[in-house]
Parts: structure tokens; sequence; C-alpha cells
């Protein structure tokens, strides 16, 4: 309407573009649009023109567009990267190649470890050595930088990571290296420092996190160059925002900078949509997520309103194909992540008979070219979604309020040549078996973020989205005995709220090493203002306000001689407290704690949180489309079930089975579930244990 502003949040994924468009009084706009691969930015202004069409406004009428995209994440698992070089200490150029001592496949003789994305000859040494407090011992020589430069210049390298030994206590050295190097190199090469990206301890995590972020850095300045000058194109020049892995959001430039922070960034979103929803709509106050799209599908814990946060994730590298995000055996970034377990099995995974006449499914995905056979794009390999549609799951006329055709003979054909017709067995039997077997690879990501780590599903709601998840969530609630199911509003496109249900967030760090005892109140005052003063400097660099802005600190602590630390919270500046407060959580993390070994403070630490969310006033009404009755397959067994809309469910349970289609997702509830709609409009789902 003339006069509105608008927020738009984008989620990219491997068959669908979401997005989500809201204006100032919280009115919300759907739509769903295919991915485009070969530009991945052509989809998203494709579906923005789409909408600001549907609702007739000017597409200057959009001021702000959120973003969240997997680009970051393809890059490095199809090795597609910048050619990166690395500038490191002399003696440290192999600090990548002997990682740490994780074996990630414990009985796998034939292990090997991933190569590394810079490789030795464009790993180049440099003399010069701080000690661990940031005292020079071998001054840098600025020759061996140079000729450095002059091998990068000849090698043709693309982005260069800088890497130096303690450079967390002291960045002079690394920053006059990148003076140098900025001079010769000019600025078509990519830099990156490792004081800048990750000014903490650990020299292998520290390289690996720097040297990520050179490898993807130039292909997001390029993706970040392409997006803007596509949706000017079209009339929209409003600011973009990135979701970074942490479940914050932050300025495109930012992202070009940080370009690491992007890995898993999609995921994110949905997690963050889940958090409001505890927080502020009412659904239990402990839920499991699970997002299933059309290539992965993905699960993390909401505890209390806040999702589960590592400060390590590793990228897998072809360890182990199942999942994308393999611990010990990928390449380490660290930087604050959201805590999400991720299974290649969406959608779009590919059905399949290995060598000895097995049936698999993914972790190979169709992705959004060509996709699954009964999307008609050229798909010629049979894909879950194929077999959604042969059990009568989903529509097999047309998806999206029509406008996406959906030829269910073609899948018919291509599972019973490829799947059925070999194993000598029925469509029916065939397609409910991919579908068991889907949901116990599936279980897996679920188990992870809760069995795995100490917690009972069955305590736990789950919250299912994405355009797969509500029509698998039944099945792997009743495998993992999950009495309750939450499907909320706009499931299809959830990320894609989520992404403008975010803050702004930025963590800042001051590594510190000092045993408590060496420590005093007024040198911790002094260090949390220097860390106000850059957070606040950041923001306004940035061009945020800093009026609004929420500061929360927070402090790693250890044990003298321990490998690893625990982050507590600081609420005030008492040091005893805060020992406390470590012991604390060492007694709840580990069983015990110790009165005789010093504490060392190890990292100061504080995040800024800058509230940014858009108010949710009220969904806009979802294109018209017929829905009709339909066979679908329970237990071997066809039934006709009704199809209808979320607004034809009342708040009194529903027996199943029956199917509730809406514009943007489709959510099974099968005989042994009941269902109704609650006062927010979120569908829940109870399921008589199996």
């Amino acid at each position: 309407m003339p006069g509105r502003t608008y927020r738009a949040g984008v989620d990219i994924g491997g068959t669908f573009t979401d997005i989500v468009l809201v204006d100032d009084l919280g009115r919300v706009e759907l739509c769903k649009v295919a991915s485009t691969p070969d530009d991945y930015s052509r989809g998203i202004a494709n579906g923005l023109q789409q909408l600001v069409t549907r609702i007739g406004v000017d597409p200057g009428a959009i001021t702000g567009i959120v973003h969240a995209t997997t680009i970051a994440t393809n890059t490095i698992l199809e090795f597609k990267g910048a050619k990166t070089g690395l500038l490191t200490t002399a003696g440290f150029r192999d600090v990548l190649e002997f990682r740490r001592l994780r074996i990630p496949v414990l009985y796998d003789l034939q292990y090997a470890k991933p190569r590394p994305l810079a490789p030795r000859r464009l790993r180049l040494e440099v003399r010069e050595r701080l000690g661990p407090g940031g005292d020079v011992r071998v001054p840098l020589d600025e020759m061996s930088v140079r000729e450095a430069a002059a091998t990068f210049v000849a090698e043709g390298v693309e982005a260069v990571a800088i890497s130096f030994l303690h450079a967390y206590a002291n960045p002079a050295h690394e920053m006059r290296a990148e003076a140098i190097l900025s001079e010769i190199l000019g600025p078509s090469v990519y830099l990156t420092r490792g004081s800048e990206i990750l000014p903490e301890i650990r020299e292998y995590e520290r390289a690996s996190t720097v040297v990520v972020n050179a490898y993807v850095g130039p292909v997001i300045r390029h993706y970040a160059e392409a997006l803007e000058a596509r949706l000017a194109s079209v009339g929209i020049t409003a600011p973009i925002e990135m979701m970074h892995s942490g479940g914050g959001i932050m300025r495109l430039a930012a992202s070009v900078k940080r370009a690491a922070a992007l890995v898993e960034s999609g995921p994110a979103a949905g997690v963050i949509a889940c958090a409001r929803l505890v927080r502020g709509e009412g659904t239990g106050a402990n839920i499991i997520s699970f997002d299933m799209g059309g290539t992965t599908a993905k699960a993390a814990l909401v505890e209390n309103g806040e999702a589960a946060r590592t400060d390590e994730y590793e990228v897998g590298a072809g360890i182990n194909l199942s999942s994308k995000l393999v611990k010990g055996g990928g390449y380490p970034i660290k930087m604050p992540f959201i805590d999400v377990s991720e299974i290649g099995a969406g959608g779009g995974s590919i059905v399949a008979l290995d060598d000895k006449r097995r049936v698999t499914v993914g972790p190979r995905s169709a992705g959004a070219m060509p996709g699954p056979v009964c999307y008609g794009r050229g798909g010629t390999e049979v894909t879950l979604t194929d077999v959604f549609v042969l059990l009568g799951y989903i529509n097999g006329e047309s998806l999206a309020a029509g406008s996406i055709k959906v030829d269910s003979a073609g899948a018919r054909a291509a599972l019973e040549t490829q799947i059925a017709g070999p194993l000598g067995q029925d469509i029916a039997t065939t397609a409910r078996g991919v579908l068991s077997l889907a949901v116990s690879t599936m279980t897996r990501a679920v188990k992870a973020v809760s069995t795995y780590r100490g917690r009972d599903p069955r305590d736990f709601t789950l919250v299912a989205f994405g355009g797969n998840g509500p029509v698998v969530a039944a099945d792997i609630a009743a495998a993992l005995g999950i009495r309750r199911i939450v499907v909320p509003l706009a499931a299809g496109v959830f990320s894609g709220l989520g992404l403008l249900r975010s803050d702004v967030e930025q963590e800042f760090v001051q590594p510190l090493l000092k045993s408590t005892g060496e420590l005093s109140a007024a040198r911790l005052e002094a260090i949390y203002a220097d860390l106000r003063t850059r957070a606040m400097m950041s923001l306004a660099d940035e061009g945020y306000g800093t009026d609004a802005a929420v500061l929360r600190a927070t402090a790693d602590l250890r044990y003298f001689g321990q490998a690893y630390e625990l982050n507590v919270p600081v609420a005030d500046l008492d040091l005893a407290a805060i020992e406390e407060a470590f012991h604390a959580e060492h007694q709840r993390t580990y069983g015990h704690r110790s009165l005789r070994d010093p504490v060392q403070f190890v990292n100061a630490r504080l995040l800024a949180r800058l509230p940014s969310a858009s108010v949710i006033a009220e969904f806009a009404p979802e294109p018209a489309f017929t829905r009709k009755p339909r066979q679908a397959i329970f237990a071997g067994a066809a039934v006709e079930v009704e199809v209808i809309g979320r607004s034809a469910l009342g708040d009194i349970a529903r027996p199943g089975p029956f199917i509730v289609e809406d514009y943007d997702c489709t959510c099974v509830v099968p005989p042994f579930a009941a269902a109704r709609r609650d006062a927010a409009g979120n569908i829940e789902i109870e399921v008589t244990p199996q």
C-alpha cells in the first residue's frame, strides 16, 4: 500500500528460494520460487519482483533485505574457492597438515585427512617471532614478506591469509605484512589477517579459520557485487544484511570481510525463528527444531528459549558424505555457531541402488536443476520428493498454489524402472520402504542434538518446518518417542521468516591468559571498557545506531593445565563471583570441580546485540487454489484422505489420517496422530506412541 515500507527475508535453498516480505505494520507476504544455481541472485530478483507486482508496490519501498545463503558452505564442500596462499611464521608452514589428533572414522585404516585449502607450495614463511605475551623476539623481516608477495604474484593467487604465531597478543607484524602485500598484490587479491578474524590462542584453529576466510572470501565478494547489481537492475537499492552462523545479522560489506562466518548461515535462521516462537508465541520452552528442505535435513536444540551454540565447527570435505558438518573431519572454523546437526537427506535427495543392490537415500541431490523427476525440468533420477508424490503425501498435480506443475506419471516410471523393478517389488512397498530408510537417516540428526548430548527427545517438542519437514515430522517423532509436534505458520518459508526475526549481533574478544590471581577489578574494568568501545565503534562504522545496543559480557576460563575452557557470564567484575561461576559450570559439565588448581582467565568476551527483529502482526491470505481428496499410503495400506487448508483445522484435535496443504508446504497427519490449530495459527500434532 502507498506510503508503507518493507523488509525482505531471503533464504536460498537447494531447490527453492524462499522470500518473506513484511511491512512496517507487521503484515507478511510470502513467495516461493525455484532457485537458480547458475546465478542465485537471479532467483532472488525474480521472487522479489513477483512479490512487489502481486501487492502493487514500488520496488523502492523495500528498505532492507536480510539474506541467508549456503554459498560459503558449498564453496568449501565442492572445492570451488579461490586460489589461496598462506603467509605464516617461519617454522609453522605445515600447521594445516599437522591438524589436531582427531580421527573421525575410528576404525578406518585408510582414513585420509582432507587436503589443505592452501596447497604447500603456496604456504610461505617469513622471518618474525612474537612471544605469547606479544613481545617481539624476532623483528619482522620485511624483505621476506616482499619475496613471498612476488611468489604469490607469479602463482596468480586470488587470496592470501596471514597467520603469525601469537599475533592475537600483538597484531603489529600481521598488520605490517598486510600493508606490504596490499601494496604489491593490489586490490584484486583478497587479504585477511588471523589477528582480525580470530584474535585467540591455538595456532591451528586460528590458521584454519583465516585460510577458510580467504578461500571463500573472493567468492562471497563476487556474489555480493552481483547481488547488489541484480537488485539495482529491478529498482531495489535497499541495504543488504547477511545472517551469520551465530544467528545474528551483519551488513553485506562486513560479511565479505568475515566470509567464514557465512558458513551455515541458512540453518541458523530457522533455529532463530524457533527460539522466537518459544519466547514469544507460547510453544513449549524446550524444543528440537527440524528443518527439511530440498537438499538436507537439519536439527538443533532450543532450551529455555535459547538456541544451543558452539564456538567451533568443522566443515566436512568428503570424510562422511552423509553429513556436511563433521566434527574432527573437516576444516575448523572457530567462530560463534548455532549448533546444528545436518544430514544429507532432503526432498531432492537421490534414491538409488548401490553395488550390493541396497537402497540409498542421498547425500547426492538433484538440487534445483534438474530437480526431482516430478518437477519436469529434466531430472531423470528418482528423488525423495518423487516418493512423497507416489505415497500421496504431496500434491500429484501441482505445488505452490499451482505455480509448480507436478508430473506424477514421470515419478512413477522413474521409481519403477530404477528401484521397484530391479528389487521385484510393487510401487507402494518400495515407496514406503524408501520413506522408512529416509526417516531412519534423519532421526540421526535429531539424536545428534539430543540423545547424544544427554537429552531425552521425549522431553521436547518437535518444531517441523521447511518445505518437507512437516511431511515426515510425525514419522520421525514416532521413531523417537516424541509426543508433540508444532508446525508453525509459514512453515515452508520459516527460515526466511527467521531472518526478519533476527537481531544484529557482533562478538568481540580480548585474550588475557592470566591467572585470576594476577588480575584486579580495575584491570578487568579496563578490558571490558575497551571491548565496549570497540563494539560501539564497529556498529557505528557499519551504519547502525547504537543507542539501543544491548551488551553481554562473558569470560572463557579453565584450570591451569587444561586444553579447553568454559564460557561463563560476567554479571559484574567481581573476580570471586566469576571464579565461582566457572567452578559451578565445570561441575555441571564434567561432574567435578577443583578448589586447589588455579583458574586461568583465557578470554574476555562481549556480545553486542542491536534489536532489529520485525514485528509480525498478520499473514496475508494465501493464493487461492483447489484442494481435493487423494489416495495416500500408510504402513502399506492405501486410503483416501481429506486434504484441507490450515484455516479449516479447528481447535479440537482431529484424528488422522488427513493432509493439511498450505501454499508453502504440506503437513501429513498419519493414522497414529491427531492435530488441531492453536490460537496463534500453529498446527499442533499429538503423536500416539507406536
